[in-house]
């Protein structure tokens, strides 16, 4: 028996093995896609969230809020103190304009109205369904101005 030989593998055989590694997981990761069920729910969990802290400043301020969206996105806006123009919240950390994490949302209200949020505490209800073509999932304020998810 040769006792000075050694068996194993050796480093560029553990090298090669890291990089075929490497390549195969960067490849699984990149193929991996957002599922579009999820990104339609997280749109439509911010708006549901949006919704109760734009309801919030419009109790507290006094002045209605009105929301506002497209296939880009939604924003809120509302009168300036001056009451000749309209402040969009460009500068709120939460009610600044916001584009959809769908890549395609469409958005319809039922009754056909403006959604405006007012300091009132009883409000008509309103449903709002966000699509993306496939999937619906429906924002839904009953008379009490609850905003829930469905």
């Amino acid at each position: 028996m040769d006792g000075g030989k050694q068996r194993g593998f050796t480093l560029i055989e553990l090298m090669v093995v890291l990089v075929i590694i490497g390549i195969a997981s960067a490849a699984i990761s990149l193929s991996i896609k957002p599922d579009p069920v999820q990104l339609l729910r997280k749109d439509a969990e911010r708006v549901a969230q949006l919704l109760q802290v734009a309801q919030a400043e419009a109790r507290a301020d006094g002045r209605p809020i009105v929301w506002v969206s497209d296939a880009k996105g939604f924003r809120f806006s509302r009168r300036n103190d001056s009451g000749r123009g309209f402040e969009h919240f460009k500068d709120d950390a939460q009610l600044r304009p916001r584009a959809w994490q769908s890549p395609k949302v469409e958005v319809r209200v039922e009754p056909k109205q403006r959604v405006v949020l007012n300091a009132e505490w009883i409000n008509p209800p309103l449903q709002m369904t966000l699509s993306d073509g496939l999937n619906r999932l429906s924002v839904l304020r009953d008379g009490s101005g609850r905003i829930s998810l469905q």
